[in-house]
């Protein structure tokens, strides 16, 4: 069995429009993102106090980032499924959990959100049809 660690980032604000509402429904103007990362735990139990021994999550965060910006989204869905296939190129993460909620959703307050787990087997196969 090879063991795993996880990376994770929680309460990720990004900028984007998701959804369309009418003249009396408020429009959520937050969506919040967390993303677990399985990798293998020679990138947490790392050898010396180096960068280069650690996975980077910062250029996936910008390309995040650009794909929030990419335009309006309808779904959440589609917006979850580019972020999963931007996690899929980078060979270092081994399965992950997404999940995304807007907020509010009513006047009163309220999130609504959707979560995702990819096994490793799932995005093994996500690779193979991606590339």
């Amino acid at each position: 069995m090879t063991i795993k660690g996880c990376i994770e980032l929680r309460d990720i604000n990004i900028a984007t429009q998701i959804g369309t509402y009418g003249p009396r429904q408020s429009a959520p103007d937050q969506n919040l993102l967390d993303l677990t990362l399985w990798v293998h735990t020679e990138l947490i139990l790392i050898a010396a106090d180096d960068m280069k021994n650690v996975f980077d999550y910062d250029p996936l965060l910008q390309e995040i980032d650009r794909l929030a910006d990419d335009g309006h989204y309808e779904t959440q869905e589609w917006l979850i499924k580019r972020i999963v296939i931007a996690c899929a190129n980078y060979s270092e993460i081994k399965a992950l959990e997404i999940a995304l909620r807007k907020s509010p959703v009513r006047e009163d307050g309220g999130s609504l959100g959707l979560r995702l787990r990819m096994s490793e087997e799932a995005m093994s196969s996500l690779r193979a049809t991606t590339r």
